[in-house]
């Protein structure tokens, strides 16, 4: 067997150390920090007794891969754009290609930075700080005629006071030395823009100021690019549900014929006994216990989480449901959107459907624990006008509800929880998405009615709704 051969079948997550024998040298893998089994393998090594970022192209386009990366690296390196250089490449036996370029041991990137935050919001100036260093280095790009095809946080890396770009692969030299066409720049940015929250839009033009002092070549049409923004995002929100529902780097999903089961890759190793058999949550107090659904809390490894089963309540119940997709699948689903969209809600992290063939049967939905409060205990039944805080959380979650034409189908305030900060949704099992202005307007009417509903028509809390509500 080849070394392609043996990286090919090393697997999704290869054993470490890991040698790959590259003729008279060798790499030693300590680390891996991406795999794409069968196609490219990314890890942290030392090759000639120094630390490398070794790339492992083993698919059947290596060759090209490994050039457009060492390409990338070039291009950046001659516009004066930091990335890490490139410290050997080469050929793999059997077909692949290699290239190792310098490790940065301190470094991090500005997805990590990002990420790191606590509870980020739009506008936060920390957050904005991070953006404004992307902002600028993009614009140093685009002035020099080069964009990066993949363009988000993860693929910054802040080393000190320098930031890097890295994945030379998604590099593009169209005009070296010229600025970038003003239409690619733009739709470049609005890559960028896509992949934040839609709650970050309205700041779009504050933040272009950093863009703008560094290449002031064109004066950029904000109309088009915020357009474009949207149908970028709305793109891969799209995918990325997809990928929810199938096997891949982030999700883990296994499919048989009695069982369909999804779940966050990163938690599945903690969560395989409870996945193995969900109703050893149930075997406590409930937290509720009806007909169509049955709730418990449990906890994993020093975290509190909630399963939700959806009952199947008889044979006619299941002539109903047997055909479609189950609840947990729809609330897994639309858990995620939500989460997307920078909406909170509780973070699901996996789902089980029992099934019989193609025939679905009942179903478990697993998600962290949300130690808020319902809206109806921390506002009560005769309601003030809520404090500033709360108050600004509840137009905010039905105005991004709104923008996304996201219908929740059930707005009993116990649906809407108060953490102190924001606001969580829960029980999302008749969230729609609608696709008209008509449908969705009806939807709305109806969502606002049923929230207006928990309060007394007489109390200050209700005329404050009614008032500050769209209707």
């Amino acid at each position: 067997m080849t070394v392609t051969q043996q990286l090919r079948e090393a697997g999704r997550e290869p054993g470490v150390p890991f040698d790959v024998e590259l003729g008279t040298d060798r790499l030693r893998v300590t680390q891996w920090l991406r795999v794409l089994p069968g196609k490219r393998l990314v890890g942290r090594g030392e090759y000639r007794g120094r630390p490398v970022l070794a790339k492992l192209f083993v698919g059947a386009s290596a060759a090209r891969h490994a050039e457009r990366e060492a390409a990338g690296i070039a291009a950046l390196s001659a516009a004066g754009i930091a990335t890490p250089g490139v410290v050997a490449q080469g050929l793999i036996e059997g077909g692949g290609n290699y290239l190792f370029t310098e490790f940065l041991a301190e470094a991090v990137t500005l997805q990590a930075k990002w990420d790191a935050l606590p509870g980020v919001k739009p506008g936060d100036s920390e957050a904005v700080l991070l953006l404004g260093m992307a902002l600028r280095t993009i614009a140093r790009m685009h002035a020099q005629g080069l964009l990066q095809g993949d363009l988000h946080l993860g693929n910054f890396l802040l080393a000190g006071n320098d930031l890097y770009v890295i994945d030379g692969d998604a590099v593009e030299a169209s005009a070296p030395g010229e600025p970038l066409p003003q239409r690619q720049a733009e739709t470049n940015l609005a890559l960028f823009f896509a992949q934040l929250t839609p709650g970050w839009d309205a700041l779009q033009e504050l933040l272009l100021v950093e863009y703008l002092m560094i290449n002031p070549h064109h004066a950029l049409q904000t109309q088009r690019l915020e357009t474009e923004v949207r149908r970028l995002r709305s793109e891969r929100l799209n995918d990325f549900l997809g990928k929810t529902l199938r096997d891949c780097s982030q999700f883990s999903v296994q499919r048989s014929w009695s069982r369909f089961t999804a779940a966050l890759r990163s938690r599945r190793d903690s969560l395989d006994t409870l996945l193995a058999d969900p109703d050893q949550a149930f075997q406590g107090p409930l937290l509720k216990d009806g007909g169509s659904s049955t709730v418990a809390k449990c906890r994993i490894d020093g975290q509190d989480l909630l399963v939700k089963r959806y009952n199947i309540k008889g044979f006619v119940h299941w002539l109903k449901r047997f055909w479609r997709p189950s609840r947990a699948w729809h609330s897994w689903q639309a858990a995620h959107r939500l989460r997307f969209l920078g909406i909170d809600t509780p973070e699901p992290l996996a789902m089980v459907e029992r099934r019989f063939g193609p025939f679905r049967h009942r179903a478990w939905l697993v998600t962290e624990f949300c130690p808020g409060e319902p809206l109806l205990e921390v506002l009560g039944m005769g309601a003030d006008v809520p404090a500033t805080d709360l108050g600004l959380a509840i137009l905010q979650t039905f105005s991004r509800l709104r923008e996304a034409r996201i219908s929740h189908g059930d707005c009993k305030a116990t649906n809407f929880l108060w953490d102190g900060q924001r606001i969580s949704i829960i029980d999302l099992d008749s969230l729609a998405v609608h696709s008209t202005g008509a449908a969705w307007e009806q939807a709305w009417a109806v969502d606002r009615a049923r929230f207006l509903r928990n309060w007394s028509s007489s109390s200050p809390l209700f005329n404050w709704l009614d008032e500050k509500l769209p209707r």
